[in-house]
């Protein structure tokens, strides 16, 4: 297993490398001089020159990436612009409120997703169409939809919930439920398909035929045969949480780097911003791995497609 480890963990190398080349040159990939947006295009020429030579700009753009690439490396990641902190610090800051975030609505994705998979594998007729047809019309409904939908109707309409901000446990409830609605469909498809699959299998049809019952056959056989995809989906999902839940944590001004990640692009700090990038990026690779390695430990015969000779 730590052979797998250390092979996977080198597969990585090339993109990291290949992120802190994007991120590091993420400065020059905004249109017109960062310089003028940030000072306006009347600032003192003194002004300017200070600015360009505190980002860099006034060095080649090749040493100002590996220049960059070398102060990640050794835990500098610049510093703000607007409030002159070390960027590092201030990302975690922000990561708790973010990992909470992630862990609530990844629960009531995994409770909506679990028992949406079942009823789903079970389904037949007119309910598994519905169903269907339910999970699809979730699965595409946007964050950026469903928050407000879910301000206005419980935290407005019925005045039960906190409308923004990071007040208590119940301030988390609407934002994880925004978040963990869509990937609870995502779940409840993969978990369907998964328990049909494991349902075809040699295995159940025994257990079927030796009398097993239709939950003990579930609890007992099908599924840890459907766990694997599902496990693998899960942290995926996990990833795509931790990541991307800028517009939720916009939508409540929740206070997680995603609006961290906000606050940094309308105020034009880009060492900020590619800090919350890098730190994006990081944490999906993360989160690519664990899932390769839980594949692994839940089926050795995935070998050949995770590495394993």
């Amino acid at each position: 297993m730590l052979g797998f480890l250390f092979q996977r963990m080198l597969g990585f190398v090339p993109t990291l490398l290949l992120i802190l080349v994007l991120v590091g040159g993420l400065i020059h990939l905004v249109p017109g001089d960062p310089v003028d947006a940030l000072l306006g295009e009347q600032a003192l020429p003194t002004d300017r020159a200070a600015l360009r030579t505190a980002l860099g700009l006034d060095e080649p753009v090749l040493q100002q990436i590996a220049t960059y690439a070398l102060g990640v490396v050794q835990g500098d990641w610049g510093s703000s612009l607007v409030t002159n902190q070390p960027v590092l610090p201030m990302l975690l800051a922000r990561l708790p409120a973010t990992g909470w975030l992630a862990l609530a609505a990844m629960g009531v994705a995994l409770a909506l997703g679990g028992v949406l998979g079942v009823w789903g594998a079970y389904a037949r007729g007119r309910a598994q169409r519905g169903l269907e047809i339910g999970t699809l019309a979730l699965l595409a409904t946007p964050s950026f939809v469903l928050g407000p939908l879910l301000v206005a109707g419980v935290a407005v309409g019925l005045n039960l919930l906190p409308v923004s901000g990071m007040a208590g446990p119940s301030s988390l409830v609407l934002p994880a439920m925004t978040l963990g609605v869509g990937l609870g469909m995502v779940i409840a498809r993969f978990l369907t398909e998964s328990l049909k699959r494991a349902f075809a299998t040699e295995t159940l049809r025994t257990a079927k035929a030796k009398g097993a019952g239709t939950w003990r056959q579930l609890l007992r056989h099908a599924l840890p045969l459907a766990a694997g995809p599902v496990v693998q989906v899960v942290f995926l999902q996990l990833g795509m949480v931790l990541t991307g839940a800028v517009l939720t944590e916009a939508v409540f001004g929740w206070p997680g780097v995603g609006t961290l990640l906000v606050e940094a692009l309308h105020q034009r700090d880009y060492p900020l911003l590619q800090g919350c990038l890098l730190f994006i990026s990081l944490i999906y690779m993360v989160c690519v791995l664990a899932s390769d390695v839980l594949m692994r430990a839940l089926d050795p015969r995935l070998a050949p497609g995770l590495g394993n000779k």
